[in-house]
């Protein structure tokens, strides 16, 4: 069975969402910053997207729950007063509380039975504060399986080649079993894309974030030796990191944990995971594992992450062993 009214819907959602964001990246109130708990910025811009794919996406299927990052918690108190009023003014239609109610529809607790959405509004909001690379990603999971990936990246060029990056915005999809594509965010046509054809791990790219900790540069620059590297790593934010890899324009992304007990959201990795995949690459954890979208919101069983064009995985896989072994850190 296809999933055709899904990526329908989804595609026309983060457009719809992404365009919104990419007109309003100059406005001061879209761009204001909350910290949540544990340290991390949220903007009126993940709210505003958060409630409106939300309510697109129930509209749509009201049948399908959706896992989202974020919770209308955040707006509580007066901190959060200001960032209210903005809400109702980027959603007029919607009153206070029908707009908390569409943020907050994204609680479902993941899983492996049935089908669910999985949304990061805002995947590199501290990529979208400093107007660098950040990417609206919403996936579906069916049983445990990443079926449906979408990635909205206003910030990104349509063609890696163009130095001035032209009107910028691309929006990415896959399909499982369909394959990866792209299309300008402001209408350009859809192409059909695919990870590169590098052969020799030393004539790659790597990709990493750009605020990474510093343990992960190192970690990163140590594989990078070790596999004979000399081009200098792309750094951005977000899932646009897997876009461009999908696209061939990188060929490795490495994601080391920041600690030992670390585990990624499946929000921060869905999409992009089955955008890679779709174009040929393959996508693992950091000792080889396959990643495990079926134990709740997190990836509960992984350590880490590891992209590639696929040809060169194991290649990468054995230099990530070898460091590992060599500095005891998180792979076991």
């Amino acid at each position: 069975m296809g999933f055709e009214l899904e990526k329908k819907a989804g595609l026309d959602a983060v457009t719809k969402a992404a365009r919104a964001c990419a007109q309003m990246r100059d406005e001061t109130e879209f761009r204001e910053a909350l910290y949540k708990t544990d340290g991390s910025p949220v903007t009126l811009a993940d709210f505003f997207v958060q409630a409106l794919i939300n309510e697109e996406l129930t509209a749509a299927f009201p049948e399908i729950p959706i896992v989202a990052e974020e919770s209308s918690v955040c707006l509580e108190g007066d901190c959060g007063e200001k960032l209210k009023r903005h809400l109702e003014e980027f959603l007029p239609e919607k009153s206070p509380n029908e707009i908390f109610r569409a943020i907050n529809r994204g609680n479902h607790g993941g899983g492996n039975q049935g089908r669910f959405w999985t949304l990061d509004p805002i995947d590199g909001t501290r990529g979208l504060l400093a107007k660098r690379q950040y990417a609206i990603a919403l996936a579906l999971i069916e049983d445990g399986e990443v079926v449906l990936g979408i990635l909205g990246c206003p910030e990104l060029a349509p063609d890696a080649s163009d130095g001035t990056g032209g009107k910028k915005g691309v929006v990415f999809f896959a399909e499982k079993g369909q394959g990866s594509y792209q299309f300008g965010l402001w209408g350009s046509p859809q192409t059909r894309i695919s990870v590169s054809g590098v052969e020799k791990a030393s004539d790659s790219v790597m990709c990493e974030s750009v605020e990474a900790p510093d343990s992960s540069y190192e970690f990163s620059g140590k594989i990078a030796r070790f596999l004979n590297i000399s081009a200098k790593p792309v750094r951005m934010d977000s899932q646009c990191k897997y876009a461009v890899l999908a696209r061939g324009d990188t060929s490795i992304y490495l994601r080391p944990p920041p600690r030992k007990d670390y585990k990624e959201n499946i929000w921060d990795h869905a999409a992009g995971y089955i955008i890679v995949r779709e174009a040929g690459g393959t996508v693992t954890d950091s000792s080889g594992k396959p990643l495990d979208f079926s134990v709740g919101k997190r990836l509960h069983q992984n350590k880490g992450v590891l992209a590639t064009n696929g040809i060169i995985h194991e290649a990468v896989l054995k230099a990530v062993r070898k460091t590992v072994l060599q500095q005891n850190t998180f792979v076991s």
